[in-house]
């Protein structure tokens, strides 16, 4: 019968797989399983699953890291292959032969500890006789039984499936004994007081174990404890609740502590998961279908490379449900670098393609670059550059050496232009205040007092005018408006005068030739006029958004002012077309 004191093994908390002290580096591992190699028989199955599970995670980072280097280097996912790894075999080899070595221990263990059943076995006999001898000779029962209960305590190692029958045997012995022996008081107050001393030093042991930071070690040194508890004698019968109770507080300090830990790694691995979880979920949303350029795609490499290296920095959680996580991120990255692969591949094809249209570009405007037709030429040169951003991105180590080609034929023609019209303007500047000048000169003459010096003046300046070039376009219609007002003043003027000193006759006959020269004076001006209109149309810039417009209206202009000269220089050959019967 079990008593507080001394529990039977079934309250005993059983021993969950805990971690021994850390190992780090693969070759470490090694290192370690050549030691236990030389003694296998006292290495403990949860180290050596440590190590197997240590080893193995580490193995499976190193080949994490070798994929995802292999993908960002543009890698094909169906096509990687591990590289071979020596230390693996070896860790294989070695764990081999510890298992042989440990299965060796292992059976000459059993056998040992079937001898010291035996043994057990052959004690309880002699207690038994002991038991049973009481009352013929009491102080040498007591010498007797004590002797025994000492060789029973040093014999330790017994089958695991025996120990509740052997405790129970020797237990029911042990009260048998101390409840029949007829002791004198002295002789059972000093032994149980031993027990006593012995089971308080028991309590205050596992009482540290409150203390211990390792809570695995602390837990399987209060297994120890509980075996020694069971096997020290009993104590005085008023003392055995108070002491089990006091064992039984410092040991389920021990056990919650104990599950606690367990408790709390669970909880950790739950929350590797679920960081882990929200990246897979982050890569499973990336859209492919989104991703149209090569910069988009490399700067979504980027991104899951960096959760490629968070998730390395997580941390671990179970074989199994780190598995199953890793299976699905992977499986969404191998899709992400699957879809890449062939954007890329047929990004390479368009690429192609893209080259040969840039290079007849290039040629098209290396053919215009020298044409001097500055209109018609600009325009086409535009419609070259919006057929070139309208194309799409061509090689890398082709990109700088067409676009600088194509362009270099396009500047080539816009510096000709700009300084040929550069040129242009500045005539005009020079032209456009020569004009101005004429005008200060008209304008200083007074119509109603104009000698005859005045008016050959007048003329001269008149001459001047028209034989002075173009003016800068946006000025051209002010200066000609205020020029033709003060012309006609002044020709007006003196034309009233010379009407006024003519004779009738002299007036007709000068009447009949103004008509002729009026026409020919009108036509010199519509010439004149028409040439300033298609010398401006070269002015004009292609790119210019009011360009367009104006450069219609002065077609316009031109065709109606040729019109105009068409039908004077009509009337001037009939003019000039002797009538018959004259």
């Amino acid at each position: 019968m079990s008593t507080p004191e001394n529990p039977t093994p079934e309250t005993e908390v059983k021993s969950l797989e805990g971690a021994s002290a850390p190992v780090s580096g693969r070759q470490q591992v090694i290192d370690r399983l050549q030691e236990i190699v030389k003694d296998a028989s006292n290495v403990t199955r949860q180290e050596l699953d440590q190590l197997k599970q240590t080893f193995y995670r580490l193995f499976k980072t190193q080949q994490e890291e070798d994929y995802a280097k292999y993908i960002a280097e543009g890698g094909v996912p169906e096509e990687f292959k591990p590289a071979m790894d020596n230390l693996e075999e070896q860790f294989k080899k070695l764990m081999n032969l510890i298992k042989e070595n440990r299965a060796a221990a292992q059976e000459a263990l059993e056998a040992f500890r079937q001898e010291n059943y035996k043994r057990k076995i052959d004690i309880l006999d002699r207690m038994k006789a002991v038991i049973e001898s009481i009352g013929t000779d009491n102080s040498a029962s007591a010498g007797s039984f004590k002797d025994l209960v000492q060789e029973w305590k040093e014999i330790k190692e017994v089958p695991a499936d025996k120990v509740n029958e052997l405790w129970k045997s020797y237990q029911q012995y042990t009260e048998q004994f101390y409840d029949l022996q007829k002791l004198n008081s002295e002789f059972r107050e000093y032994d149980l007081k031993k027990n006593l001393e012995a089971k308080l030093q028991l309590c205050q042991q596992a009482e540290a174990l409150a203390q211990e930071e390792d809570v695995i070690s602390a837990f399987h040194t209060l297994q120890k404890l509980h075996q020694d508890f069971r096997e020290t004698g009993p104590v005085a019968k008023e003392s055995r609740e108070e002491i089990w109770n006091r064992f039984k507080a410092a040991s389920t300090v021990v056990n919650k502590r104990h599950q606690q830990y367990f408790e709390d790694q669970k909880k950790a691995e739950q929350d590797i998961i679920d960081q882990k979880t929200v990246i897979c979920e982050i890569v499973e949303g990336i859209d492919c279908s989104q991703l149209v350029k090569l910069q988009q795609w490399n700067d979504k490499t980027q991104e899951i490379i960096a959760l490629q290296e968070k998730w390395k920095g997580i941390g671990h959680a179970s074989q199994k449900q780190n598995a199953k996580v890793y299976e699905r991120f992977r499986s969404a990255c191998d899709s992400f670098f699957k879809q890449k692969a062939e954007f890329f591949k047929q990004a390479k094809s368009d690429m192609s393609d893209n080259l040969k249209r840039k290079m007849e570009l290039c040629q098209a405007a290396e053919s215009l670059k020298d044409s001097t037709a500055w209109k018609e030429t600009a325009e086409k040169i535009a419609q070259l550059q919006k057929e070139w951003k309208e194309i799409g991105p061509v090689a890398k180590k082709h990109s700088n050496a067409i676009w600088e080609q194509f362009i270099g034929a396009c500047n080539h023609f816009f510096e000709n232009r700009d300084k040929t019209l550069h040129s242009q303007r500045s005539e005009e500047s020079a032209n456009l205040k020569q004009k101005k000048e004429i005008l200060a000169q008209l304008k200083a003459f007074d119509p109603e007092n104009l000698s005859e010096e005045d008016t050959k003046a007048i003329q001269q300046l008149i001459t001047k005018w028209n034989q002075t070039g173009h003016v800068p376009y946006k000025l051209k219609d002010t200066l000609a408006q205020e020029f033709k007002k003060l012309q006609n003043a002044l020709l007006a003027t003196t034309a009233r005068k010379q009407q006024r000193k003519q004779a009738p006759g002299a007036r007709i006959q000068r009447d009949g030739a103004n008509p002729r020269e009026r026409l020919m004076r009108q036509y010199e001006n519509l010439k004149n006029e028409i040439q300033t209109y298609e010398n401006n149309l070269g002015f004009l810039s292609a790119s210019s958004k009011s360009g367009n417009s104006l450069v219609s209206g002065i077609i316009e202009k031109i065709e109606n002012l040729k019109r105009q000269a068409d039908e004077m220089k009509k009337q001037i050959r009939e003019l000039d077309t002797p009538k018959e019967n004259q």
